[in-house]
């Protein structure tokens, strides 16, 4: 079954140029699209895309507000790809910490787009570029180090985090790591138990707001 996406963005030529990029893969298939975070939940609830690619400001419901009700309202909800034009936007960051799974510059390559989506149906972060970063780390505080505290992590889970907050999929920390991708697995299960963490991009955004991974 093909990776089903859902196209949010208020500009009709952005839309036109995702879709015309995603649709000439065969494992992906654009299955509908709306001009604002406000048509979402409903699209959602019709369409059941895999993946909602979403603007991350837009005149009605921007994404940070849409990825929050996705989040909220919608069982098993899509994975939410936050698409912005400066990856230094704070609304991003906004928008992760909300809950999206990961982030596209509308600048990217086409090759990149690809990769971004099929990389989030996974289920794996994508990086996050040194500006995102630094606003992580500006928004260090005390909850994210005590969660990180009570978490308790092993020697092998924190180095697991390490990895996952450089972007590393599975298969490059177990690489990485020498060891099995099974093992990677069942680290990153157990980190996100401990964190209380929704996903790996939450996790991360921990990992960065604790001060436990430097953004530099």
């Amino acid at each position: 079954m093909p990776v089903t996406v859902l196209l949010v963005d208020d500009e009709p030529l952005v839309r036109a140029g995702l879709r015309a990029v995603l649709d000439a893969q065969p494992d992906i298939e654009v299955v509908g699209e709306a001009a604002d975070g406000a048509s979402v939940i409903p699209l959602v609830r019709q369409l059941w895309p895999d993946v909602v690619a979403m603007d991350v400001r837009m005149p009605l419901l921007d994404g940070i507000e849409a990825t929050r009700a996705v989040l909220r309202t919608v069982d098993s909800p899509p994975k939410i790809l936050v698409v912005t034009t400066f990856e230094n936007d704070e609304y991003v960051y906004q928008a992760l910490r909300a809950g999206a799974d990961g982030f596209l510059l509308k600048r990217a390559r086409p090759s990149e787009i690809v990769h971004a989506v099929r990389l989030v149906a996974e289920g794996e972060t994508l990086l996050f570029p040194a500006a995102v970063r630094a606003l992580a780390a500006e928004y260090g505080n005390r909850q994210a180090r005590a969660a990180l505290e009570r978490a308790a992590l092993t020697e092998r889970e924190e180095a697991v985090l390490r990895l996952m907050a450089r972007g590393l999929t599975n298969v490059e920390i177990a690489a990485e790591l020498i060891i099995g991708t099974e093992t990677v697995k069942s680290h990153v299960s157990a980190i996100l138990a401990k964190l209380g963490a929704r996903d790996r991009t939450q996790a991360v955004i921990t990992a960065y707001e604790s001060g436990f991974v430097s953004p530099a």
